[in-house]
C-alpha cells in the first residue's frame, strides 16, 4: 500500500511511534494506496488537484475559488455523535457527552474496518501554534478525504519539519478520519457518524462524516485534546479570537482576545475595519517571564461562517471572498459557476446547486422543511495572510501580550452592549455565566437559550469546576488583562437596538479604558460607558449623532432579568461537582448589588443616568 518513496518520508522522521500509528490504521482501514505528505509545494499541489479528481470540490469562476458540499444531514458539529471516552469511575460535567472507552473503541474500530477500501489514505503533519515555539503542539492527520487535507493545508502550519526535531517523542496529537461510503461525493451513512475523543492516547476518530467541524481533526477536535493537556498543566487553551486594536491617530497596538459562541459576532469582531487580526477561533495562553499573559493563534487560516457577510457590514472579508485567491466555499448556492450565500446583500438566483443537490425556490427537503438557497452554517476557508488586515505577529513564536479579554453572547433581553468587570475574579464569573441563544452552527433547534461558559462548553473535556478553577488560578498567578462582556444582539419589540457596525465603538471604548482615557459608571454588574464618551466616539468614527434615548435604551440595567439569569446560573452550578466557592461568592455579591439597586431606585429597569448620579 505504501511505496518506497512514501516510506522514506516516514523514516526520515526517526519516530517509530508515528510509523506504528500509520501501520496500525492502514491495516485496519485497508486503503488501496498510502500517500505521505510533507507540506512541500509539490505535495500541496497534489492535494489541490486531488480534490477535483475525487469530485470533493468543484472549481468556480473566480481563479483559486472552489466549492465543497456536505450531505444534507451533515451540516454542523454533531454533539450527539461526538463523545469523550472515559474509563471506570471517570466523570465529567453532565453537559459533556461521554462514552465508555472500551465499548466506544470497539465500536469505532468495527466501523473503521475496511472503510478505506478502494480509497487513498493521506498521511499529513501539522503544527498547532507557530513552529519553533514553546506554544507549539505537533499533530498527525490521517484521512481519506482530499477536502480535509486541502482545508488543513490552508488553515494550519505545516509540521513535517517539527516532527523531525522531536527525537522520536510520543508527545503529539493524532487524528484518524474516514469519509465512509460516498454517494454523489458525500458521506452516505450519516446514521453511523461517529466522532470519538480519546484523551488517554491524545487521539480522535471520526467516520462517516465530511463536515469540517467533525472531520478536520486539527479544528475543534484538536482543541479538546489541548484543553485536556492545558488543564493538567499551567496554561490555557481557549475558544477565542486574537486581534490588535489600533485607534486612528494613536500609534499603538493593544491586543484583545475574545470568546463568543458560534454565530455571535466572533469573526466579525476580529475583522472590524481598521484593526488587525491574528486569529479568529482558537488560541493558547501562557505566562511570560514578567508574569504577563501572552497568546498565539493555533491556526493560520479561517473556517468562517459566511451568512450575512456583505460589503457594508464586513467589507474586508467580503472583498477577500470575491477576489482571486485560494479559497474553499462550503454549502453555499452555486449558479452559473458563481457563489451565493444568505445575507450577502445581493439578489439570489432562484435555482442552482447547493448542499441538497439541484435546487430551486420552494424545494422541500426529506425532513419536510423548505430548503434554503444556501445553508445558514455555510462556510469559507482562507489563509489569514490573504487578508489586508493580517497582523505582523501572526506567526510570532513568542506570541503577543494580551491586554483585554472579551466574553460575548447572543442575549436579546438582558445584558447591555458592553460592560467592564470589577476585577479578574469578577471577569471569570462573567465568562462562566455566559448565556447565548443557539444558532445553526450546531445541529438542533435554533433560538434556545443556552449556558455556555467561556463559549467552550461544547468542547470541554475536563470537569467544569476544574476548568473554572484553572482560570481563577491562572489569573491570580498572572498580571491579568481587563475583562469585558459584550452583547451585540439586544432587542426591544423584536428589533435590534444596535447597528452591526456599532461593535467598533464598543471595541474602541474598551481599548481606551485599558489606557485610562475614558471614565465609566459603576453599576451592580460592572462598569458601563458614559454617554458623553460614546457620543464622542460615534461622532469621530462614524460622523453619526448618538442620542441620549439610544444610550438609555441600550445601557439601562434590567434588574429583574439579571436576577433571573443569576438564578439560572446558580442552579446550573449547584448541580455540578467541585465548583470553586469563589464563583458562588461572585454570584452572591452580584445578587446583593442588584437587590440593593432595586430597593434604592424602586424600579425593575434602572437608567444609566440614575447610576451616573452616584
Amino acid at each position: 500500500m505504501m511505496d518506497e518513496k512514501n516510506r522514506a518520508k516516514l523514516d526520515k522522521l526517526n519516530n517509530q511511534y508515528v510509523i506504528d500509528i500509520v501501520e496500525r490504521y492502514s491495516k485496519l482501514c485497508k486503503p488501496s494506496k498510502i500517500t505521505v505528505l510533507t507540506g512541500s509545494e509539490e505535495d500541496k499541489n497534489y492535494i489541490r488537484e486531488l480534490v477535483f479528481k475525487n469530485k470533493e470540490e468543484a472549481r468556480l469562476s473566480t481563479p483559486g475559488h472552489s466549492v465543497h458540499f456536505d450531505g444534507y444531514y451533515d451540516q454542523g458539529r454533531d454533539k450527539e455523535k461526538t463523545k469523550v471516552l472515559l474509563s471506570g469511575d471517570e466523570r465529567l460535567s453532565k453537559s459533556i457527552n461521554t462514552g465508555d472507552r472500551d465499548k466506544c473503541l470497539e465500536e469505532i474500530f468495527s466501523l473503521m474496518d475496511g472503510i478505506m477500501k478502494g480509497r487513498e489514505m493521506l498521511v499529513m503533519f501539522f503544527c498547532l501554534g507557530p513552529t519553533g515555539s514553546r506554544f507549539a503542539i505537533p499533530a498527525l492527520q490521517i484521512t481519506d478525504s482530499a477536502y480535509v487535507a486541502h482545508s488543513e493545508n490552508i488553515i494550519y502550519r505545516q509540521g513535517y519539519e517539527e516532527f523531525k526535531h522531536m527525537n522520536g517523542s510520543k508527545d503529539f496529537f493524532h487524528f484518524v478520519h474516514a469519509s465512509g461510503e460516498l454517494e454523489n461525493s458525500v458521506s452516505r451513512n450519516h446514521e453511523n457518524k461517529r466522532i470519538y475523543i480519546d484523551l488517554k492516547e491524545n487521539r480522535v476518530f471520526s467516520v462517516n462524516t465530511q463536515y469540517a467541524g467533525n472531520s478536520v481533526g486539527l479544528k475543534k477536535l484538536a482543541m479538546r485534546l489541548a484543553i485536556n493537556k492545558a488543564n493538567h498543566s499551567d496554561w490555557l487553551c481557549e475558544h477565542m479570537f486574537l486581534m490588535g486594536v489600533e485607534p486612528e491617530g494613536k500609534k499603538r497596538t493593544t491586543y484583545f482576545c475574545g470568546a463568543f459562541p458560534s454565530a455571535c459576532g466572533k469573526t466579525s469582531t476580529a475583522m472590524i475595519p481598521g484593526q488587525k487580526i491574528v486569529g479568529d477561533d482558537i488560541l493558547y495562553l501562557r505566562r511570560g517571564a514578567d508574569g504577563k499573559m501572552f497568546a498565539v493563534n493555533v491556526e493560520q487560516g479561517i473556517f468562517g461562517i459566511i451568512q450575512d457577510v456583505n460589503p457594508i457590514d464586513d467589507p474586508l472579508i467580503y472583498h477577500t471572498l470575491v477576489t482571486p485567491r485560494e479559497l474553499i466555499f462550503s454549502n453555499i448556492l452555486v449558479a452559473d459557476n458563481n457563489p451565493y450565500w444568505l445575507g450577502m446583500e445581493k439578489t439570489l438566483p432562484e435555482a442552482g446547486i447547493n448542499y441538497a443537490g439541484h435546487w430551486k425556490t420552494g424545494n422541500i427537503g426529506p425532513d419536510g422543511n423548505e430548503i434554503l438557497p444556501a445553508h445558514k452554517n455555510a462556510r469559507y476557508t482562507i489563509k489569514i495572510q490573504e487578508l489586508p488586515n493580517a497582523d505582523v505577529n501572526l506567526h510570532n513564536p513568542d506570541g503577543v501580550l494580551v491586554s483585554v479579554i472579551i466574553y460575548g453572547g447572543r442575549d436579546p433581553h438582558t445584558s447591555p452592549p458592553v460592560v467592564q468587570s470589577f476585577d479578574w475574579q469578577h471577569g471569570v464569573f462573567i465568562g462562566a455565566s455566559l448565556e447565548s441563544e443557539t444558532t445553526s452552527a450546531t445541529i438542533g433547534q435554533a433560538g434556545v437559550r443556552k449556558h455556555d461558559p467561556m463559549a467552550i462548553i461544547d468542547f470541554l473535556v475536563v470537569p467544569l469546576g476544574a476548568y473554572i478553577n484553572n482560570h481563577l488560578k491562572f489569573g491570580s498567578a498572572t498580571k491579568p488583562p481587563i475583562v469585558f462582556t459584550t452583547n451585540y444582539f439586544l432587542k426591544e419589540n423584536d428589533k435590534y437596538l444596535n447597528e452591526k457596525t456599532d461593535k467598533k465603538i464598543w471595541l474602541l471604548w474598551m481599548e481606551g479604558r485599558f489606557h485610562n482615557e475614558y471614565g465609566a459608571i459603576k453599576t451592580p454588574i460592572g462598569f458601563i460607558p458614559k454617554f458623553e464618551d460614546l457620543r464622542g466616539l460615534f461622532k469621530a468614527v462614524f460622523k453619526k449623532e448618538y442620542s441620549r434615548e439610544a444610550y438609555e435604551r441600550q445601557f439601562s440595567i434590567k434588574i429583574t432579568n439579571l436576577l433571573e439569569k443569576l438564578e439560572r446560573i446558580e442552579t446550573i452550578y449547584k448541580e455540578e461537582h467541585d465548583i470553586p466557592q469563589e464563583l458562588f461568592d461572585q454570584i452572591h455579591q452580584q445578587r446583593e448589588r442588584l437587590l440593593k439597586a432595586k430597593e434604592k431606585y424602586a424600579k425593575e429597569v434602572v437608567s444609566p443616568f440614575e447610576f451616573s448620579k452616584n
